[in-house]
């Protein structure tokens, strides 16, 4: 504080911002720090400004081809391409900065081959989101399936993830690259009325025909179930819920039941509903569900 002082007395203010620190004078720190302030306080200004018009687009009433999706994908390359621009800009103030990274990545070579791996994984992130939102096999909203693992709605799609959130409400990111390559079934794509299988065992000795007709009474009366039978099959005297032998296994005679639902939700707790129901209504109609038993006979020495 008395060094401070002592300059300000002593030195005129011309003098006073020649004085180097660290081999920088006190002029060109004040005025990095003035231009660095500046840029910064644009790219913030840009950048809301970017997110108050998407977010105004997204209210809009939009064309198929501009739908949340692309438009929230969009978003992210807009910010991310102006805070780089930024970045590059205040690095640009600073000289010799250039000289400086390369002589840093030079001497590192493990780091630099570390870089290069990074930066091809972010863009094939990048192309492969790209992809994602152009060819659209799923959006914004769809309820999806990733490679018989993952389930969930997609809540977004990043730069570099597509983010799922599953029935657990945990949120799960995944690299676009990865996703791009994946098998994916989309059950919010085209009709959204869903089939469930409700198969249930019967004992051999079982009245096949009379286990049917209980099994498609009990179905019928879910609140949950739809007709999905077309004008043609309702004139033919289709049933609506189709029962038939699907397999004669080592204990049990498996009949299957092709139930409908409006969508995936109501789908899985259509089937959850009828698995109970059938096996209570079997129970009360004497109608055995057999399981598999084993007798083990132990020698005596």
């Amino acid at each position: 504080m008395q060094y401070l002082l002592h300059l300000f007395t002593d030195l005129d203010l011309h003098e006073f911002f020649k004085i180097k620190i660290f081999g920088f004078s006190i002029k060109w720190i004040v005025t990095f720090v003035v231009k660095a302030g500046l840029i910064y306080l644009f790219i913030r200004i840009l950048t809301a400004l970017a997110k108050y018009f998407f977010r105004r687009s997204m209210r809009r009433d939009r064309k198929a081809m501009l739908d949340d999706t692309k438009v929230g994908f969009v978003r992210h390359i807009v910010i991310a391409v102006i805070y780089v621009i930024g970045t590059t800009a205040i690095l640009s103030l600073i000289p010799g900065m250039e000289k400086v990274s390369n002589s840093i990545l030079a001497s590192a070579g493990i780091v630099a081959m570390a870089v290069g791996l990074a930066s091809q994984d972010a863009l094939s992130n990048i192309v492969g989101g790209l992809f994602i939102v152009f060819s659209r096999p799923f959006r914004v909203g769809d309820y999806i399936q990733v490679d018989n693992m993952i389930v969930g709605t997609v809540m977004e799609i990043t730069l570099r993830h597509t983010i799922i959130r599953n029935i657990e409400n945990r949120m799960i990111l995944i690299p676009n690259n990865k996703i791009n390559s994946a098998t994916i079934v989309n059950s919010s794509y085209g009709e959204h009325a869903t089939c469930s299988f409700v198969e249930v065992g019967v004992s051999y000795d079982t009245d096949l025909d009379r286990a049917i007709d209980v099994m498609r009474d009990e179905i019928m009366k879910h609140p949950l179930l739809i007709d999905h039978r077309s004008d043609a099959d309702k004139k033919n005297g289709v049933p609506q819920v189709i029962i038939r032998v699907i397999n004669l296994g080592d204990s049990a005679i498996t009949l299957r039941a092709w139930a409908w639902a409006a969508d995936t939700a109501k789908a899985f707790a259509l089937k959850c509903d009828l698995l109970k129901a059938v096996k209570e209504r079997f129970d009360r109609e004497k109608i055995e569900i057999p399981y598999p038993y084993f007798n083990q006979i132990v020698k005596k020495g």
